[in-house]
């Protein structure tokens, strides 16, 4: 059983191009609260590199391409491919994150459930581990 779930949402369009709406709650699994997005990054650069205690995320790329690199603290790792504006990963709390391989023309754009709270971030791998296998006890 997979720590994240990759979502495929519905493309509209005809001659006059492509439509993707999502909506929190039916496309996504939660309210929508938070949205921001990261562009300009060089593609040898990682991003995230964090685990939130309460935040979920859905990543999409709506132009260009990244990978997804999530950890669950347990020993496990996978990577996603973002390359379908049509296409995002959804992250529960507590999993690692790192955004890296940027194309040239990356845009990921990111939803979350909740407003930004710096204290609810786990910047420390190690602190990460740690609290995840308290969890576990």
């Amino acid at each position: 059983m997979s720590f994240y779930k990759v979502l495929q949402f519905n493309e509209l369009g005809d001659e006059r191009g492509n439509l993707v709406a999502i909506e929190g709650n039916q496309d996504i699994p939660f309210d929508i609260q938070r949205v921001f997005y990261m562009y300009g990054t060089d593609s040898t650069m990682v991003r995230g590199e964090h685990a939130n205690r309460k935040s979920e995320f859905v990543l999409i790329n709506v132009a260009g391409s990244s990978r997804i690199v999530l950890k669950d603290g347990l020993g496990h790792e996978e990577s996603v491919i973002l390359d379908k504006p049509r296409m995002g990963v959804y992250i529960p709390k507590m999993i690692w994150k790192e955004m890296c391989d940027f194309s040239s023309d990356s845009v990921i754009l990111c939803l979350t459930n909740t407003h930004y709270n710096g204290k609810e971030y786990i910047r420390d791998y190690a602190e990460f581990i740690r609290e995840v296998k308290e969890k576990k006890q």
